[in-house]
């Protein structure tokens, strides 16, 4: 399948979906949404891709929701409109949390402005990595609406409740080298180097066992709301999981034959 607003390529096991609508600073609209969640279904189904990298054409990252299509949705009748919204933030969520639940590292490569839309799809993103041009906005306050996108939940983990208020509140612009002071970011690189360095890290990050990366993952993204014995009840279940696993055997096995030869 072909895309339209979304460029999706994979290189030595690294997947990278860029958002392709550089003219609307890769502004998310309903046919690049439905892309994305293509290319997302994509990327996690195919299991000789090791990680993801996300990042966007041009100058901007991704400026958040595409304007257009708010103005369609105050078009619709009055009685339509609550449905409308609705059904539009099932999609939204669910891309979401297609992005956030990847069974594999995902990291942002923010070259640009993210706004709205596009910050919370960074925070969505299990690392952020972002160039000398980067810069972070909630800016939903200015349209009178608020973070849809997980924002309201990822963002006070990455930098506290009062200033993940603070940032939500005023809708206010941070540029890179706050975003990295904040730990709203994790690295901070030339824009030269940006989707280089992205890849080198999901190659990196991804090197261990695939099954043991994914349960672990899956586990540690509902640590802050899981009691601890919970997560020791589910790390025990994907424990016995991944010793049943190729990669624990071979690993064992190779260990073994390893110390023997030392002997």
């Amino acid at each position: 399948m072909s895309f339209t607003f979304i460029d999706l390529k994979v290189e030595s096991s690294i997947a990278t979906i860029t958002f392709n609508r550089p003219d609307k600073r890769n502004a998310m609209s309903d046919e690049m949404r439905s892309e994305f969640i293509t290319a997302l279904e994509r990327v996690a189904a195919d299991k000789a891709i090791r990680a993801l990298v996300l990042t966007g054409a041009g100058k901007g990252f991704c400026a958040g929701g595409d304007i257009s299509g708010m103005e369609r949705r105050m078009q619709a009748p009055a009685g339509e409109v609550g449905f409308n919204g609705w059904h539009r933030q099932q999609r939204v969520h669910y891309t979401q949390s297609l992005l956030h639940t990847m069974p594999k590292p995902v990291i942002a490569a923010v070259n640009g402005a993210a706004s709205g839309l596009g910050a919370d799809t960074a925070l969505a993103c299990d690392f952020i990595i972002a160039s000398e041009w980067a810069s972070f906005s909630w800016s939903y306050i200015k349209r009178g609406i608020i973070p849809d996108g997980g924002g309201m939940y990822f963002l006070p983990r990455r930098v506290g409740l009062a200033r993940a208020k603070e940032l939500i509140f005023t809708g206010r612009k941070v540029d890179a080298g706050e975003a990295l002071a904040l730990g709203l970011i994790d690295r901070k690189t030339s824009a030269d180097a940006l989707l280089a360095d992205a890849q080198a890290w999901g190659l990196e990050m991804s090197k261990g066992s695939a099954t043991a990366l994914a349960l672990g993952k899956t586990i540690l993204n509902q640590s802050f709301e899981l009691s601890a014995q919970q997560v020791f009840a589910q790390g025990s279940q994907a424990q016995g999981i991944c010793y049943t696993s190729t990669e624990h055997r071979e690993s064992v096995m190779a260990f073994l034959a390893q110390s023997a030869a030392k002997e």
